[in-house]
Order: structure tokens, then sequence, then C-alpha cells
């Protein structure tokens, strides 16, 4: 399919993560063309920056192509994607157009790496988690799993957003929390119960409680580095422990219909997502662990800014990649696609060796 001069359509771009990619992508001189399925919002959207907008959802495939027959590359912000990844990866792929996403759904991960040789065959690139989710772990996974021959476990700890969640975020949060744990045991992603599994990681500080969450490198990590054995983890206080092995107790009731709308509602009557103040205060500290089965070890460690600073920062500077021609086809990570040390050009990173 022959297209015009390169193009970055960003898709859901009224939602808190898209309107901080707008701003990063303007002040890098970068003009894409604003889309959602809400027209007041987009449009609103499109007069404060300037940009050519575009209105359209996710339920007419071929709405979408149209939409997308004139453009290079597709950042897509409208979660949970667990919904809206298809449709947009499908139209994708029928219009040879590269796509991109902010998830951090394991599912979606693991889907889109199944449509692989299907990507390829169009010639077109499938990166999702180019955001929080997983830039920084899926750069330091691949980083510290250099450092020791035929690694064969990986134990990724994670220290915060650095301030309060989104509504996409807790959204998918929220919609995931009966679903429980997960852990790769040699290469099959293998579910555990909430809560069972507590380790100690020093941030930097000292040991720190983490527990094992179900983070997207469980799909990625797994592909970027070959490793059998990993496990994810979020630094947790007792409470946040015992609560999640709680709600392991009755899954059933935590995704249920009732509860589901309760936890939403209350949601929704908080801030959309964290001020330019936390965002500027908050810090993420990534630890990457690595062993092999003759015992040998390496310990890295990531300092990053606030969770959705690196978002937009990240998925932008990806997209200029794209933009620019640079992407190898297929599904990627983004270690895969563009190495160990993309994370360390984001304003703001530094990575240890310990």
């Amino acid at each position: 399919m022959q297209k015009g001069p390169a193009k970055l359509l960003v898709y859901g771009a009224n939602g808190y993560t898209g309107t901080l990619v707008l701003e990063v992508a303007q002040r890098l001189g970068l003009a894409p063309v604003i889309a959602g399925r809400s027209a007041g919002p987009i449009q609103e959207l499109a007069a404060r920056f300037g940009f050519e907008h575009r209105v359209f959802g996710l339920d007419v495939s071929s709405t979408i192509d149209a939409c997308l027959e004139d453009v290079t590359v597709v950042l897509h912000c409208a979660g949970p994607f667990s919904r809206t990844a298809r449709p947009m990866v499908d139209a994708c792929l029928r219009t040879q157009t590269h796509y991109l996403d902010v998830t951090g759904e394991i599912e979606v991960f693991e889907q889109l790496a199944q449509r692989d040789e299907e990507a390829r065959l169009a010639g077109v690139m499938l990166m999702p988690g180019v955001g929080f989710d997983v830039v920084p772990s899926d750069c330091l996974a691949v980083h510290a799993a250099r450092r020791v021959q035929n690694p064969t476990v990986l134990r990724l700890g994670i220290l915060g957003l650095g301030a309060s969640m989104s509504h996409g975020t807790a959204t998918t949060m929220v919609e995931n929390l009966h679903k429980g744990a997960w852990v790769r045991r040699g290469g099959r992603l293998t579910k555990i119960r909430p809560g069972s599994l507590v380790r100690n990681f020093d941030f930097g500080r000292g040991p720190r409680k983490a527990m094992a969450v179900p983070w997207g490198d469980l799909a990625t990590a797994w592909r970027s580095t070959r490793i059998e054995t990993i496990e994810t983890y979020f630094a947790a206080n007792n409470s946040m422990v015992w609560g999640s092995r709680a709600i392991g107790l009755v899954p059933w009731l935590v995704g249920s219909g009732p509860v589901q709308g309760l936890i939403k509602r209350r949601l929704d009557a908080r801030p959309a997502g964290p001020t330019a103040e936390q965002r500027a205060a908050g810090r993420s500290i990534f630890i990457a662990e690595v062993e092999n089965a003759a015992g040998q070890k390496a310990i890295s460690r990531l300092e990053t800014p606030n969770g959705y600073t690196l978002t937009a920062d990240a998925a932008v500077a990806i997209a200029q990649r794209v933009l620019a021609g640079q992407l190898t086809t297929g599904y990627q990570t983004p270690a895969m696609a563009y190495g160990p040390d993309l994370v360390l050009t984001l304003p703001g990173t530094e990575r240890t060796d310990l």
C-alpha cells in the first residue's frame, strides 16, 4: 500500500496518558493526528494543540481502515487494551500501519506475539508496551541477562509509580483483580495464589518487601531474554500482601458486576491522574536480578522519572524511530527492536550495575 509522508496518529488522545503524549510530541516539533471516539473532547484537544483530528470508534472495521489508510504508525492509548487492542491491530495489519500501544496487560502481549508471522507478512511492526510498561523493565532485563552466561532465572522488582494512578491504569487493575497472580516457570505462564510469593529487594535504601504481581515482563522479558523462569514483583507493605491474599480467597466476588461497578464509581470520582507537580516529584526504581545454573548472579538497578512522564517520553521516542523507518517488522519488544540502552536515551534515567 502506497502512503504519503510519514504520519503519526495518537488514538485515545483525550485520555490522561494520551494528552501527556501530545504535550511531548508538540514540544519535540511533531504534529500527530489526534483521534478518539468522543467528538467533543477530541475537537477541544485539536483546537488546543492545532493538530489535525479524526473521530472514530473501534466497532466498524471499514471506518477504522479509512482513518488509517494514510497513517504510518498508530500510537494506541485507549485502554483497557484487552478490549481495544484487537480491532486496532486488525486494522493496522489490513492497512499496513505500524502499531504501538501503552498496555501493560499480559494477555495483550501474548495475543500480539501470536500474530508475529501475520505482521511480518504484512510488513508491519507490532510493539505493545511502549511506556512504563514495559520499556524500562524490558531494557533492564536484557541488560542484566547479558551480564550472566546462559541465565536461567530473572526476577524483576519495581518500586512505585510515584504518584496516584490515572483512571485508565486504575480501571485496568480493577478489571484484573480477580485473575490472580502469575509467574513464568519452564517458559510457561503459571498461576500462583495472590500474595503467596514475597521477597526483599534493595531499591537503594536497604531491603524492602515486594510481592509477586502479574507485570507485563512475564510475557515480554521471556521473548527478549529467553529466560524460562521469570518473577515480577512490586514493592508492598504487609497490608497489601494480606489484602491480596484475601482477594485470592474470593475472586468470584471481586470479579462480580456489582463489586466491579462499585469500585469503578469510586475511581470516577477521583482526579484523572497525578498533577504535573506530583509527576515531577515522583521517581521509580527497577531492580533486575539474573542467575544461571552455576550460581553466577548479576544485579542491575534503573532509576527513572514518574511512570506517566516516562510513558509519554518513551512512547513518543519510539514513534519517532518508526516514523524515520527505524523498525523491524513482526512482534517486537522495546529492547528487542532498539536494544537495552534505549531507556538511557530518555530524560532522567540512570542505570547502575551492582
